[in-house]
């Protein structure tokens, strides 16, 4: 299947060309552009060339040491009668082959600049490609690849791993290349000048070979295990950050983390490993390079000496420089099931949880194949149909309503993308293009839907009616009216800014807009108020007239006059057929319609009947707020329908992170001292390496510039040889010592990288959740934002602490050292050559702004690209049946067009600076030899204080150079431990246990002077509201709840009825503390937690939420959750409250029972088996008080009847507070609220409602089934 727009990865020549491009297949197995393989090829071409200098360089060296040898000697064979014509002879041979190193330095920088700007561009855009290339194929996957695969896997694939792809394909392959090309150029240069000792060199390419071979074997083996370990570590948190509320309900964090913190220490193992090995290979490198010199050096005495023998005809000392200098198990879940559709009619699909009902929605989509029969539309087998123009044809609304972060307008119109009807054709261009987000921006803006519309051309108002149209099928209209910024409005990750009502009214309409021939509603009014319920189905009655619909459905009341019904239990039929067919069978169809019908009897005929669970049936009116006789309140919520629920409002990118953007590096460091301080003693044996490691430069130029004097052809040729077997044994000594200290460095700042990494990501995990849920909601923050901290950020910290922290650490101790040391020797020459060190460094601080500005500007549109795809993957199915591909993919490539157009000019740019400060390294090698010279041929310094000084100096400019090719890693880890920084420091002082800013003022006195005093532990807890008033802080001009009193005795059980948005979860949000309301009391047996400081309280709390979360673990750790903090749960105790559950028999006939995996938001369960889950987490707990969120909208009858039995007996003498729209779950309750636009305005049993409440009563009728 081609999607139009989209390329998926098929055969091309480019893949053929993989293997035999070997490295660089990954540039054009990635369909490159004309423009990148120009790229790739200058970046070659250019990379090669910029590597001849420098071996020319060492050609020009070593003659103008036989300058100098021939100038002493001269003077040694005739003392004071050497004229001033021959040392201005020499003078100007000096300054010609200056001139030559300034001709050579343009030359490189040339080269390097054109190859740093083609790498530094090739390598951004590969990366853009890689990441395209990456979503696309996932996107192109069946949603059952996504079944087994962690849930942050993709962000730590785009943010990790593609990173360091990145990082290991830009500036850094030319100057590998160009190192290449030096090595080989120094090698044609060395058989050029000496070829007997260029052969004897040559011995030790094997050795250079298998270091680099072996070395690179394990290194890549190790970095493997890194990168699957820690993308099993993101998947929990992930995981974790998606449903922070749950999270904090179950104080559920720190089993969490220390799931978290397993896959992190599997991941700091791997890490230590690589250090070893990386360590290992760089130290032998190190030994190679300087045994080769000690060779060098040895054998080319023998060579100068016996050509002193020969009368100076043969090997120079020059010459000799010149080499030197150069070198699940599957289960059935559809069992012979056998059902047909007829065209225009409607069909239902019910019976008991898990049966197959959802499933036999996916595969009408094809979401999943089935392993034996067919699924046949209009005569042909789906498998033999294209995929896109089936669900072209289907319109279908999930169980669990997905929205994508955009705007309501983008989320409706959405449907209109794959549509089949041949009037849509026109439309897509418009859809897929950034109209539809240009008119939601003007719509926010203030201006009307329908002018902005018009601007924007005849297509998009089209689309502007048509979900418009949609809205008012689905009730949308009313609330979508309401709200400040309309259609414009944005819905938040996943839609999360939303309540579930809004989000399944969205979803509808969404469903709806593309009139599609075949429509599924897979529960699709589960989270809707009763009155909400009639009106939508009623307009889809009316819209459904020659549609073929499917309805999966628990709540019979709403498919009773369906064509068709078709009864399912574990895989199979047990019964189809009209309604009055069913109940004329008295089948199981009977038994569940029974089961759900409401008890309409007067209170004089229920009398004597038990109604309560723990006999508690008074409600004081004072408790509820409400004074006198109760009346029915007829109240428009419509506006409050958004208000009431809707979060926050999402703010400015730039107010996304507290990042302070002036943190100074003394602070940056500060910060991240206490991390390796515990590590201390490792850290010093790594600095004590370092340290080595940079003094050895320093050594390296004193031990050559003696040999240099001792080699030199003025003496015998015995002291010649002698000289050389001494040196050689130096340079020998020192590439044993070098080995040891690379070794000792690069491992110790790893294996200290690795810890502190280690502990940087376990701090920040545990820091994001002690933070409240109003801070993670609010200034821009979303869960694959905050992701980005531990996977993105850890990484760019954990590449600059490890080895390159070394490496600076050694460039700058051989700096100063250099300084010290030339200043002593020659400080004349020092001086001068020391002059360009200010140069330097200017030219490396410029390009690091540079590079700081570029991270900076467009670090919100890097996290915003990243959350894309990591909804995306997570509402695959949804993406799926819609086919949003596409639309997703230009989504995100719009994304990152800001910092892609940018991306030239700061490669041109930075990449300048980087250039020249090569450039200037090598100029101030022309201006020392040029001015050591003049000393020299003065008298001022000898030949041997000269060389030591020059070359010092000359390694240092060079190597100095080379830290600033760190400046991308550098930039990059220093905005990276600010923006973590900021979120560890802000520790507790926003976190879950502490009041929000702005919500209450006396606050900080109360926390101050309040103790977290230890709960009573035996019994319910008493629950009461007194007058409290509740704004989001980013609404406070819409109060969600308004003076709200009521109160929940110990022991009751309570229920929350009302319409969608009237503010019952905001209720149970504030019982748990995740927000503060703004006035009045919420008192949890006696003490107002809002004054209260610490969460102890949520230990005798258990939530349930609508949705059923579940994390990607086994089921026993999903179960393990629910116990309270520092403590186990036997299992003994998980077995009751699965079977109280009603979920444990399904368990037990899983192939790997309590051990078997949930899967990524417990995708291998059904929606029934996922609730269920979750109730028996809760009840694992044994809490005080029990708070279920639609605790029954995923279950069938059946089990429904059964879990109440069970709860009946669990909850005897604890608190229960229940909020549902299907009133069969707390018809029995002994307190009934009725909750409207914030305020509870009637309460009393069911039988004291359906008597005097209208609004109860209506939805009580609405509910019933015929008999």
């Amino acid at each position: 299947m081609s999607t139009p727009g989209v390329r998926r990865r098929q055969l091309s020549p480019w893949s053929r060309l993989k293997k035999a491009f070997g490295y660089f297949g990954i540039f054009v197995q990635t369909e490159p552009s004309k423009l990148d393989i120009l790229l790739l090829v200058t970046g070659i071409v250019s990379a090669i060339a910029s590597g001849v200098p420098f071996p020319l360089l060492g050609i020009i060296f070593g003659e103008l040491l036989d300058d100098f040898n021939n100038q002493i000697c001269a003077s040694e064979a005739s003392p004071g009668v050497q004229s001033s014509v021959s040392t201005q002879q020499y003078q100007s041979d000096v300054n010609s082959k200056v001139l030559y190193v300034v001709y050579l330095a343009i030359a490189q920088f040339g080269f390097m600049y054109i190859h740093l700007v083609s790498w530094s561009l090739g390598g951004a855009r590969l990366a853009q490609r890689l990441r395209e290339q990456y979503l696309c194929s996932l996107l192109h996957k069946e949603p059952a690849f996504f079944d087994s695969r962690p849930g942050g896997e993709v962000s730590s694939r785009l943010n990790g791993d593609i990173s360091m792809i990145r990082m290991g394909t830009s500036e850094k392959v030319g100057i590998c290349l160009s190192s290449i090309s030096f090595f080989v150029t120094a090698y044609i240069v060395t058989f050029v000048k000496i070829p007997k000792l260029a052969g004897i060199l040559v011995s030790l390419l094997p050795a250079y070979l298998a270091m680099s071979l072996v070395g690179g074997y394990f290194i890549k083996k190790y970095s493997t295990g890194v990168s699957d370990r820690f993308a099993a570590a993101s998947s929990v948190a992930s995981e974790a950050l998606s449903n922070v509320a749950v999270v904090h309900a179950f104080n559920a964090n720190d089993k969490l983390e220390m799931n978290f913190s397993s896959h992190l220490r599997l991941a700091r193992k791997e890490g230590i490993n690589k250090a070893l090995a990386t360590g290992i290979q760089a130290g032998f490198i190190y030994f190679i390079a300087y045994a080769a010199d000690a060779l060098a050096f040895w054998q080319g005495s023998h060579m100068i000496a016996d050509a002193v023998e020969d009368d100076g005809r043969g090997t120079t000392v020059g010459s000799v420089f010149t080499i030197i200098f150069v070198l699940v198990d599957e289960q059935i879940v559809l069992d012979n099931v056998s059902m047909e559709f007829p065209a225009g009619q409607k069909t239902a699909i019910v019976g008991f949880s898990g049966s197959g009902k959802s499933t036999v929605a996916a595969l009408l989509l094809r979401l999943y194949d089935p392993t034996e029969g067919s699924v046949v539309l209009d005569g042909h087998d789906l498998r033999e149909l294209n995929t896109r123009q089936v669900r072209s044809l289907i319109g279908i609304v999930q169980q669990e309503a997905t929205l994508l972060d955009r705007s309501i307008l983008e989320n409706i119109a959405h449907g209109l993308v794959n549509s089949a009807a041949s009037e849509h054709e026109d439309l897509r261009d418009a859809l897929y293009g950034p109209h539809l987000r240009s008119l939601a921006a003007a719509i926010r803006e203030g201006r009307g839907a329908i002018e902005a519309a018009r601007e924007q051309g005849p297509v998009v108002e089209s689309i502007l009616n048509r979900v418009q149209h949609a809205a008012e099928i689905a009730d949308a209209a009313r609330f979508i009216d309401k709200m400040p910024e309309g259609l414009g409005t944005i819905v938040g990750s996943s839609g999360t800014r939303l309540s579930g009502g809004q989000r399944q009214r969205i979803a509808i309409a969404r469903s709806v807009v593309k009139d599609p021939k075949i429509l599924i509603l897979d529960e699709a009014t589960a989270s809707l108020d009763s009155q909400s319920e009639s009106e939508i189905l009623e307009a889809l009655e009316r819209c459904s007239e020659g549609r073929t619909v499917i309805s999966v459905a628990h709540r019979l009341s709403t498919i009773h006059k369906a064509d068709k019904i078709v009864v399912m239990k574990n895989g199979r039929i047990l019964e189809a057929g009209t309604h009055a067919e069913l109940m004329s069978k008295q089948g199981s169809y009977a038994g569940l319609v029974n089961l759900q019908n409401l008890d309409t009897k007067s209170p004089e005929q229920r009398a004597g009947e038990a109604v309560s669970l723990s006999g508690v049936t008074d409600v004081e009116k004072s408790d509820t707020g409400l004074e006198g006789p109760t009346k029915d309140v007829s109240i428009d919520v419509a506006k409050e329908d958004f208000e009431n629920e809707m979060p926050l409002k999402p703010e400015s990118s730039a107010e996304a992170d507290e990042t302070p953007a002036n943190q100074s590096l003394g602070y940056l460091i500060s910060s991240m001292s206490r991390f390796i301080r515990p590590h201390a003693l490792v850290a010093v044996f790594a600095l004590a390496g370092a340290s080595i490691v940079g003094g050895a430069y320093c050594a390296d130029a004193v031990i050559f510039g003696h040999t240099v004097s001792g080699l030199s052809p003025c003496g015998s040729p015995d002291h010649v040889r002698w000289s050389g077997r001494f040196y050689a044994l130096l340079f020998f000594i020192l590439a044993i010592i070098e080995f040891f200290a690379n070794v000792i460095s690069w491992v110790g700042f790893g294996w200290v990288s690795e810890m502190a990494i280690y502990a940087i990501r376990v701090s920040l995990f545990r820091s994001l959740f002690e933070q409240d849920v109003q801070w993670h909601q609010s200034k821009g923050r979303t869960p694959s934002s905050l992701l980005a901290l531990i996977t993105s950020d850890g990484n760019q910290i954990a590449g600059l602490s490890g080895s390159i922290i070394g490496t600076i650490l050694s460039i700058c101790i051989n700096l100063v050292a250099a300084v010290i040391m030339t200043l002593i020797i020659a400080w004349k020459i020092a001086l001068v050559c020391l002059a360009i060190v200010p140069i330097l460094l200017g030219v490396g601080l410029t390009q690091l702004r540079a590079l700081a500005r570029f991270a900076d500007k467009h670090e919100h549109a890097f996290n915003k690209s990243v959350g894309i795809s990591v909804e995306a993957v997570n509402s695959i199915k949804t993406v799926a049946t819609l086919a949003l591909e596409h639309e997703i993919l230009e989504t995100y490539r719009s994304t990152l067009e800001a910092p892609k157009r940018e991306v030239t000019a700061i490669s041109f740019y930075a990449n300048l600076w980087l250039a020249l400060q090569y450039f200037v390294g090598n100029l101030a090698f022309a201006l020392g030899f040029w001015w050591g010279s003049k000393q020299v041929f003065s008298g001022m310094y000898s030949q041997t204080q000269f060389i030591m000084v020059v070359f010092s100096l000359l390694v240092s400019a060079q190597l100095w150079s080379q830290m600033f090719a760190l400046a991308p890693e550098i930039t990059n880890a220093r905005a990276a431990v600010a923006r973590i920084t900021s979120v560890i420091e802000v520790g507790s002082s926003g976190s879950a246990g502490q009041s929000t800013p702005g919500s209450r003022s006396d606050d900080v006195e109360a926390v101050a002077g309040t103790k977290d005093a230890s709960p009573n532990t035996e019994g319910g807890i008493e629950v009461k509201f007194q007058n409290v008033h509740f704004a989001y802080p980013a609404r406070q001009s819409a109060p969600a709840l308004r003076g709200l009193s009521l109160r929940v005795r110990p022991g009751q059980f309570a229920g929350l009825v009302g319409p969608s948005g009237a503010g019952k979860s905001t209720i149970t949000s504030l019982v748990e503390r995740m927000y503060v309301p703004s006035s009045g009391e919420i008192l949890i047996d006696g003490r107002d937690i809002t004054r209260q400081a610490g969460t102890s309280f949520r230990n005798d709390i258990a939530l349930v939420p609508q949705d059923g979360v579940l994390f990607d673990g086994t089921i026993r750790f999903n179960l393990s959750l629910g116990a309270r903090p520092r403590s186990s749960v036997s299992d003994e105790d998980m077995i009751e409250a699965c079977k109280l559950a009603s979920i444990h028999d399904t368990i037990v006939k899983l192939p790997q029972g309590y051990d078997t995996l949930c899967g990524v938001n417990g995708s291998q369960l059904s929606g029934g088996q996922k609730h269920r889950l979750a109730i028996a987490r809760a009840l694992v707990r044994k809490p005080r008080l029990l708070i279920l969120d639609e605790p029954s909208s995923a279950l069938d009858a059946e089990t429904e009847r059964i879990l109440q039995d069970n709860l009946r007996t669990a909850t005897q003498g604890i608190t229960v507070l229940v909020i549902a729209h299907r009133l069969n779950t707390i018809r029995h309750a002994d307190v009934i609220f009725l909750i409207e636009a914030g305020q509870c305005v009637d309460a009393g049993t069911h039988d004291e409602l359906f008597e005097r409440s209208e609004t109860y009563r209506a939805n009580v009728l609405s509910q019933m089934i015929a008999t």
